[in-house]
């Protein structure tokens, strides 16, 4: 199921929603599309508009300041785009770095993407006393990010520079682990 971004009248990133409801928004005149799939569009009899990817709001509509993203599993897993923090295949769980068990949290910090195989392995116990290295160190998005992330366009190629995400210059993505971690 395609995701559409949406921005504020500000071009601030606010959600993403689902094609059909962004296309409701676009043909009750409540959003414009910024960006679309290229080559794709929705005809009907009386329609034909390109298939949004990114719409803004005509209007702005004020929201609360949210300093932080929510943590929740959906977003580790895309954060680290499905890929095992300790073994780089493709990752179905989420693992604690410190188990809950030990004291443990639910955060951004704590939980890294894991492979079924590797999340057994590493048990109820640290990547150190399982004798396991993490490929990559967790982060906590921006609320922004978050949203651009949940798009699946982390590298920012398929947006226009505009809306395009900072890289790992900038601190908010993914950089390697020293072997000496």
């Amino acid at each position: 199921m395609r995701e559409a971004l949406v921005l504020n009248a500000s071009f601030e990133p606010l959600s993403t929603v689902s094609l059909r409801r962004a296309v409701v928004l676009v043909m009750r005149d409540k959003a414009v599309v910024e960006q679309s799939h290229p080559g794709l569009r929705l005809r009907a009899a009386h329609l034909d508009i390109p298939v949004p990817q990114v719409v803004r709001l005509r209007r702005y509509v004020r929201v609360p300041f949210r300093q932080r993203a929510p943590w929740s599993r959906r977003g580790v897993l895309v954060r680290d785009r499905h890929r095992c923090a300790y073994c780089g295949r493709r990752a179905t769980t989420v693992d604690h770095i410190v188990p809950r068990s030990h004291g443990g949290g639910d955060t951004w910090l704590n939980t890294v993407a894991a492979c079924a195989q590797d999340n057994h392995r590493k048990a109820d116990r640290t990547p150190a006393q399982a004798g396991m290295r993490l490929l990559t160190r967790p982060f906590e998005p921006t609320p922004a990010d978050a949203l651009v992330l949940a798009l699946g366009l982390r590298d920012g190629t398929a947006l226009p520079e505009w809306l395009a995400v900072p890289g790992p210059a900038a601190g908010s993505a993914a950089v390697p682990v020293p072997a000496s971690a």
